[in-house]
């Protein structure tokens, strides 16, 4: 059985960008597109994982969950001018229970080159692989 590592990556859309989370396990490819969510905004190796935000949400089925869970870290950067740069997902049935860790955004720090306005449903797809991969993946609206 091949191992899976955990990484993100972006893929192109139009005027939009896609973000993918790629890990061993569905809660490690959420987080993994969390952190691709992250680079569309600065290099998430600049922010500091200092103060722990608590996120939850919940959708009736994986693909509508992965986006509320995108949506839900973008409400967070936006209503506490913050970046994160570290997340730990627990999913429970159709349930998400997660922790976001980062730091007030600081322009000469960050360098912030867009604002994330939302997960869309455009290129949506979350599921396992043959060789038990995950991939979780959208396109971002910028």
């Amino acid at each position: 059985m091949q191992t899976t590592i955990n990484r993100w990556e972006h893929f192109p859309h139009q005027a939009d960008i896609g973000v993918r989370g790629i890990g061993g396990s569905k809660e490690k490819a959420f987080e993994q597109a969390a952190l691709a969510l992250t680079a569309v905004i600065t290099d998430p190796q600049l922010i500091s994982p200092e103060i722990a935000v608590t996120i939850s949400c919940q959708a009736p089925d994986g693909e509508l969950l992965f986006v509320d869970w995108l949506n839900a870290l973008i409400y967070e950067i936006s209503t506490r001018k913050m970046l994160f740069s570290r997340f730990e997902v627990i999913i429970k049935n159709s349930h998400i229970d997660a922790m976001a860790w980062g730091e007030k955004i600081q322009v000469s720090k960050h360098k912030p080159a867009v604002e994330v306005k939302g997960a869309t449903y455009t290129d949506l797809h979350v599921r396992q692989e043959e060789n038990g991969t995950w991939i979780a993946q959208c396109v971002v609206d910028v």
